[in-house]
């Protein structure tokens, strides 16, 4: 680059000449001059009027430190509101498993108290040799997040647990394998026998429940009443449909309390022991048939007994510990 410099005299023209390394050397220059006095401006405008006591700037100050500390104040709020709502969001959650936690420990045979559900969980320990310092906001509300997230996952494992014992509970309340009398022994068991009226083998479709006239007969399932009249091999005689092709059949008795299209419970005191039709004595003739074929009611009374021991043995190991 060249720069002339002409003079009104003749002759005294001048031409000056600056190369690249000139130029960017000149830039330079310029540069770190500017930043000097820019920095020699701020000290003495700022640094220098703080340190003097100028008033205005000091309230300047004041002022943006009075801002910043509203900002940190509002995000701290606002922090703390939105974990507020995921705190109450939890609470509901907690009320929620702990209905739960009930309904699965009745079904299972448990007292809800065996499980305290309303306490918090027994911890312990000896206090850290480690230093110990105060969660930051930013743990906390990861912390809560977290456990947000692990109560939202149990949840939703227990709603799976509860609809697999509804489920359960109710095949097993439609399933006949509850005690259809109050009696301690049987007369005739299912199978092959000698028929008491002619003496010749034959097959028995049922068992026998020895009683006494006007014992009670209950619902061995519950179900739909299908059929309730006199037979006259059976007698006074009751089928109830459980549905999935289980039927349960209750005969010779001396008085029949349902009707056909009732809809009964398990345990329901559906009629009377009695000894009518094809009968040598008062007893209970009682079917399990599974699509119109007989099958052994001890299988299904058997599977019933074992339950009930296992809930007691469950119960006595949880009393024990």
């Amino acid at each position: 680059m060249n720069i002339i410099l002409v003079s009104d005299k003749p002759g005294k023209n001048r031409t000056i000449t600056f190369g690249s390394a000139q130029i960017a050397l000149s830039a330079s220059a310029l540069l770190s001059l500017t930043l000097l006095l820019a920095g020699l401006l701020y000290y003495f405008t700022v640094i220098s009027a703080v340190d003097i006591g100028s008033p205005y700037l000091q309230a300047l100050i004041t002022k943006a430190r009075e801002q910043e500390a509203k900002r940190s104040r509002v995000y701290v709020q606002d922090s703390l509101n939105a974990m507020a709502i995921k705190v109450g969001q939890m609470q509901a959650q907690m009320l929620r498993l702990d209905g739960l936690g009930e309904q699965l420990a009745k079904r299972a045979g448990f007292k809800p108290q065996d499980f305290s559900f309303d306490r918090p969980a027994p911890e312990g320990g000896p206090e850290s040799g480690m230093p110990q310092r105060d969660l930051s906001l930013e743990e906390f509300r990861g912390l809560v997040d977290k456990v947000s997230v692990q109560i939202d996952d149990h949840g939703d494992q227990l709603a799976v647990l509860n609809s697999i014992l509804s489920q359960e509970h109710l095949r097993n309340t439609l399933l006949p394998s509850g005690q259809p009398v109050a009696a301690d022994w049987h007369s005739s068991d299912f199978g092959w026998r000698i028929d008491p009226f002619t003496g010749r083998k034959a097959f028995h479709p049922g068992i026998d429940f020895a009683a006494e006239v006007g014992t009670p007969i209950y619902a061995a399932a519950g179900g739909v009443v299908v059929d309730s009249y006199y037979n006259p091999e059976y007698g006074n005689m009751i089928d109830i449909d459980h549905g999935n092709g289980l039927m349960s059949r209750y005969a010779h008795a001396s008085k029949r309390l349902v009707k056909v299209g009732d809809i009964v419970l398990r345990g329901q005191k559906i009629a009377e022991v009695g000894s009518t039709g094809r009968s040598t004595g008062p007893h209970l003739h009682f079917e399990v048939r599974y699509q119109g074929v007989a099958q052994n009611p001890a299988k299904f009374l058997l599977a019933a007994r074992n339950e009930l021991v296992a809930k007691n043995l469950a119960r006595q190991y949880q009393a024990a510990r």
